[in-house]
């Protein structure tokens, strides 16, 4: 699933080519990946241009120029943008035609993918926007300590809960608990204070490093040939060894999750 650095790099990549663009025409092949009326959605957001493309955790903000929609690309959702004579790809759900000729395709192997219309300049007080806590680089350490003292969950599940803290999936909360040397099954309120901030801080490290190397590429996320790197970088997630003892990862399922740590350097807190 494309996590907070992949979504990042197909905002970036799409501002590049989609900013002032101006929507023509669209045609909607599966009717599930739009979150109400389909009539509506393409009656609003036709012959509107692209004004800006914002992103809150997971989600994409399209805004337009008296609308803006939302897209959640979910397990394997992504946009290509092609030429007016290039054929138009496999799983293709949904077709933005532009005003320069181009065509914008949101492509979705798996149909999980969804978008919805919102409030122009209050999106972020409606759903599902206003269900995301805090990204890391915005959260507070006493928020997040007040999330973690009041929870026996997992700190790894706590991680993916993207009401205490948004945009973090499997394959990062994996990466912050080994950075963090902690068991991911340690419950989420036998970590101080102190801990808390140096996961906090730890999350914001690893996301921005993330983002600067274009996400990670893991099945099949990419968009418009740019493809994640950080997965030349990542420590535990589908390793074999431990970078820093070279003991085995070991793996298991933690709430049907794939949960990969190093039982030599993250300990558990019982």
């Amino acid at each position: 699933m494309p996590e907070l650095p992949e979504v990042e790099t197909v905002r970036q990549t799409l501002r590049q080519f989609l900013l002032l663009e101006k929507i023509i025409n669209i045609d909607v092949y599966y009717d599930r990946i739009i979150d109400g009326d389909v009539e509506e959605f393409k009656t609003i957001v036709t012959n509107q241009r692209i004004m800006e493309i914002d992103r809150l955790g997971k989600y994409l903000i399209f805004i337009l120029e008296s609308d803006s929609f939302v897209s959640h690309l979910r397990m394997e959702g992504k946009y290509h943008i092609l030429d007016s004579y290039e054929a138009i790809p496999k799983h293709t759900h949904v077709v933005f035609y532009l005003e320069s000729g181009k065509k914008l395709c949101y492509i979705d192997t798996r149909k999980f993918g969804r978008m919805k219309i919102v409030n122009r300049d209050h999106y972020l007080e409606q759903a599902p926007l206003n269900k995301l806590g805090k990204e890391p680089f915005h959260i507070t350490s006493e928020e997040l300590y007040t999330a973690f003292k009041k929870s026996t969950l997992p700190v790894k599940m706590i991680l993916l809960d993207q009401s205490v803290m948004s945009g973090i999936g499997n394959i990062y909360a994996n990466e912050i608990c080994f950075e963090l040397k902690i068991d991911p099954r340690t419950k989420a309120n036998r970590l101080s204070k102190k801990r808390v901030d140096e996961l906090r801080l730890i999350s914001i490290d690893v996301m921005q490093k993330a983002i600067a190397q274009g996400g990670t590429t893991i099945h099949s996320f990419d968009s418009n040939g740019i493809h994640g790197l950080f997965q030349v970088q990542l420590s535990v997630h589908t390793k074999k060894e431990c970078p820093v003892c070279h003991h085995e990862v070991r793996k298991i399922m933690l709430n049907q999750r794939g949960t990969y740590f190093c039982p030599h350097c993250q300990k558990r807190r019982y």
